[in-house]
């Protein structure tokens, strides 16, 4: 017989199987063993089949429980199982007397499995009883199972706090759904203990109103009766976008007399940022002038008449302290304010006769003490001026061989000054301990060094001035001063016209023509452009400049007569005007531009501002030093500046010194050379700003006379205090040298030194030897501010013209290099800021981000300039290497990086690896 039809016959005999039990129920019915409510009752099922899940290889166990039941049959599928496969009991129930039927079979995951129907595998229940048959509901039976991989894993985001915070979460297929869960920092989350939380909506986990305790680290976990499954983690970060607070109110004048300035600040602290949130934009500082009035000190009035005598013999009269009255917490005037004296001649009543004649020897004694006093006066005068070894004469005295000097205001020493208008070719490096370069061997003659020889010499002399034929001064006076004395357009404050005609020598200052300029093509890799010998250079950081595109840029010093004008007139270059192009150059990064300047930095005492030239060739500010701004940076150190620029253009650096203790560095260097064809020699002194730019016009100069520096350049600091700066010479020995004609002490007005905007004052003696076997010249030069700072420049050198020397060492150079591009341009490895830029410009819930690599590179105010950059870490890197460019010392950032953990040693900063480049 073959398999279909046994499986026939099966399937016939399980379809008689309900009706042969009926028959045999009903018999037994018939016989009277079923209760009289059994036989007129259908089936009601006390327990129905429920659905299963096959878990693994364990089979499920499908019941049902019916009363009154003849007999229970399950059919799976529209097939009836068979009967050897049901296991059924039956029971009596105490409470109702009915006899109670259950059938249990098993069902396996093989039969699942081998199952290939339009629905799930299901089972249900018949039962019968004498009325008839019932059916349970059906109960699906599947294989249960959780695949591993999520469908959409959370995502990490950065929101504003009070922002709405949406995580989605697809959980893995599986069977059953998976349910989903959600962990913060690994702990369960719930939605019912925190209202601000729904884990209800589609698997996803919504934040209404973002936290700062929200930030943390989310996971989804989905779980079925099967198996857990974990999603990758989604760091949230809610960030803190900072405030501004109120501004505090106006702080007082700075100042107790005169014009001043007044400060109010607010701090980005309302609230601050956090967690990388943005900086404030705008001015933390606000600055306006004030004019405190001066205290005025009360004076008196002229004496009142004489009262009549009175019967005791005395007369009275009155002053008044009215001329002025004291004003503006002045002081009151001393002494008393009444006179009484006894009436003279013995006639208390009458008119004193002989009135005239007292009043004649008392003007007669007044007359006596005047001339007294001025005599001592004058004495002290010779004595003070003496106490310098100087001999102060009248101008009158040079006119022997020079045309004459014409002052129409009262003589203050020897005031032959350089003629401001000049403008010098100027360069070198910041405390001069960088190179000069020379353009040809003329040049390093000038700096030969001294012969070992040792002279002793006395006396003194001369001036004469660098300046062009028949140069004039013209001074102006205004009526308001700060500091007292400088006014509006920083010149001296006597009111009466100077002229001043001065034949000029051989030697004189003049302005180059040529424009100090450099200029590079650069592209993607970036570089740098340096102006040789100036402390002016420019560098344009990698990826500032698109891919497959170049720029010609160039880099101008102006010599021209500075534009800069204050808008009061207070304020002075402190460096070179710069430009650098061209002017429609677009860059993805600022360009570092270092610029060397004189001041010495005080916020106290200086108020220091970077301008730019405008369309209209007005100048604008740009920013203050001290301030912060989005739109610039500008880094000052102690000798020069360091500027991130966003638009090419022109730009000064310019100060307003804010009290009489502003000091300026003023370079002095000294030069001598043999006058052609006479036994003179001829000693000048030089008096710049301290600016590698300032001290090479004087290099240029002097190279084209021949002249040798004599000793090796200093620094004086000069003060705003309006004193003016005395140029001597001392122990020049008579029996060997003469001056002529007689000089021994120069003077330049304080505006003249004040306002001297780079161009260099120079002052001269003219010696002459008594014969020509003197070979050996030694003195020395006192260059002092009244009441300041004072330095002495020692002469001691041969005056042979035949004399071979060589160049000193710190004034040799290389300059034919003025542009670099690629990585020659820098200090820093490629390879290596890439894999920092990409290391800290990554958000960090740990707080190790580009801020914390600017406090361990020194860089810590106006952070909210690189908050607005593309990659803060790469701006911050190329202020970096505009810093180090002459040192490029790279340990210095390396340690930086080690003590923030993300470099463990130095070794590390050579490593080759070469990620992607932040600056993409």
């Amino acid at each position: 017989m073959g398999m279909l039809e046994r499986r026939l016959l099966v399937s016939l005999g399980m379809l008689m199987l309900p009706v042969l039990c009926f028959t045999r129920t009903s018999s037994k019915a018939v016989s009277g063993d079923a209760s009289p409510d059994a036989q007129s009752t259908l089936p009601h099922f006390l327990l129905e089949p429920e659905d299963a899940y096959i878990i693994k290889s364990n089979p499920v166990k499908l019941k049902c429980r019916a009363v009154p039941a003849l007999q229970i049959f399950f059919k799976c599928n529209g097939e009836w199982v068979h009967q050897n496969q049901h296991s059924s009991q039956e029971y009596m129930d105490e409470s109702t007397g009915q006899r109670v039927r259950e059938v249990m079979i098993n069902v396996t995951r093989q039969q699942v499995e081998d199952f290939h129907g339009p629905e799930d595998y299901w089972c249900l229940c018949v039962a019968w009883s004498h009325l008839g048959t019932s059916k349970s509901r059906k109960a699906t039976v599947r294989i249960a199972y959780l695949r591993k991989n999520f469908e959409q894993d959370p995502q990490g985001k950065e929101v504003p706090i009070k922002g709405m915070i949406v995580l989605h979460c697809r959980p893995p297929e599986g069977v059953p759904m998976a349910e989903v869960e959600w962990l913060k920092n690994e702990e369960l989350l719930s939605s019912i203990t925190d209202d601000n939380i729904d884990t209800r909506a589609d698997h996803n986990l919504i934040i209404n109103e973002a936290r700062l305790s929200d930030s943390a680290n989310y996971t989804c976990l989905a779980s079925n009766i099967v198996a857990k499954r974990r999603s990758a983690t989604a760091t949230v970060v809610v960030f803190v976008n900072g405030g501004w607070s109120l501004w505090t109110e106006w702080s007082a004048c700075n100042v107790n007399c005169g014009r001043g300035i007044q400060k109010r600040t607010r701090t980005c602290t309302n609230p601050a940022p956090l967690n990388g949130g943005a900086f404030c934009e705008g001015m933390s500082v606000q600055k306006i002038t004030c004019n405190a009035l001066c205290p005025v000190d009360g004076g008196w009035d002229e004496w009142g008449e004489w009262s009549p005598c009175s019967a005791q013999c005395e007369r009275q009269r009155a002053r008044e302290c009215t001329a002025p009255a004291p004003r503006h917490r002045g002081k009151m005037c001393e002494d008393e304010s009444q006179a009484t004296e006894n009436c003279t001649g013995g006639m208390c009543t009458e008119s004193m006769e002989g009135t005239n004649d007292v009043a004649l020897y008392s003007g007669l004694a007044a007359g006596v003490i005047a001339v007294a006093v001025l005599v001592v006066a004058v004495t002290l005068y010779r004595k003070s001026q003496s106490e310098y070894g100087v001999d102060v004469i009248d101008s009158s005295a040079l006119t022997g061989g020079f045309q004459s000097f014409n002052f129409k205001t009262t003589r203050q020493g020897n005031p032959l000054l350089l003629n401001s208008s000049m403008q010098p070719d100027i360069t070198v490096g910041q405390t001069y301990s960088s190179p000069i370069c020379f353009q040809d061997s003329i040049d390093k003659e000038l700096f030969d060094p001294l012969p070992d020889i040792k002279v002793k010499v006395q006396s003194s002399f001369m001036v004469s001035l660098g300046v062009a034929d028949r140069a004039e001064y013209h001074v102006k006076a205004h009526p308001e001063t700060f500091p007292r004395g400088l006014d509006r357009d920083c010149h001296t404050m006597d009111g009466r016209k100077r002229n001043l005609t001065l034949l000029s020598r051989p030697g004189a200052v003049t302005a180059s023509k040529s424009q100090p300029r450099t200029t590079g093509v650069f592209g993607h890799l970036g570089g740098r452009l340096v102006v040789p010998n100036t402390g002016v250079s420019l560098l344009v950081s990698h990826g500032a400049i698109a891919e497959d595109t170049s720029w010609e840029m160039y880099m101008v010093i102006n010599q021209k007569e500075s534009s800069v004008k204050a808008a009061e007139g207070y304020e002075i270059l402190l460096a070179p005007e710069v430009t650098y192009g061209p002017p429609g150059l677009d860059l993805s990064f600022p360009v570092a531009m270092t610029i060397a300047h004189c001041a010495e930095v005080n916020a106290a005492n200086w108020n220091i501002q970077l301008k730019r030239q405008a369309k209209d060739n007005k100048w604008e500010e740009v920013m203050s030093v001290e301030d912060e701004s989005t739109s610039c940076y500008c880094l000052m150190e102690a000798n020069c500046c360091h500027v991130l620029l966003d638009q090419p253009g022109s730009y000064a650096l310019v100060g307003e010194a804010l009290t009489e203790e502003a000091v300026k560095r003023m370079k002095l260097a000294i030069f001598g050379s043999i006058e052609p064809n006479t036994m003179d020699y001829s000693l000048r002194v030089y008096c710049v700003d301290d600016t590698p730019y300032a001290f090479q016009g004087v290099v240029t100069t002097e190279t084209s006379k021949g002249g040798q520096l004599l000793e090796e350049p200093k620094i004086l600091l000069f003060k705003g205090n309006t004193l003016s700066l005395q140029v001597s010479i001392q122990d020049l020995p008579q029996f060997l040298w003469n001056i002529k004609p007689f000089t021994t002490c120069q003077e330049f007005s304080f505006s003249q030194v004040w306002c001297s905007n780079q161009q260099p004052l120079h002052c001269a003696f003219l010696l002459e030897r008594y014969s020509s076997a003197t070979t050996q010249l030694s003195c020395k030069i006192s260059v002092r501010q009244v009441k300041g700072h004072e330095q002495i420049l020692q002469v001691y050198t041969s005056v042979a013209e035949s004399e071979k020397q060589t160049v000193p060492y710190f004034m040799q150079a290389d300059c034919t290099v003025t542009s670099h591009t690629g990585a020659k341009a820098f200090k820093i490895p490629l390879s290596i800021r890439q894999r920092i830029c990409a290391t800290f410009d990554t958000a960090n819930a740990k707080g190790k981000d580009w801020q914390l690599l600017a406090q361990k590179l020194h860089i810590e105010r106006n952070l909210s300039y690189f908050a607005k950059q593309r990659s803060p870490s790469a701006v911050i890197l190329s202020l970096w290497e505009a810093q180090n460019q002459d040192n490029g010392d790279l340990d210095s950032l390396a340690s930086a990086l080690e003590e923030i953990g993300k470099i463990n040693s130095k070794h590390q900063l050579k490593s080759p690896e070469d990620p992607q480049d932040c600056n993409q």
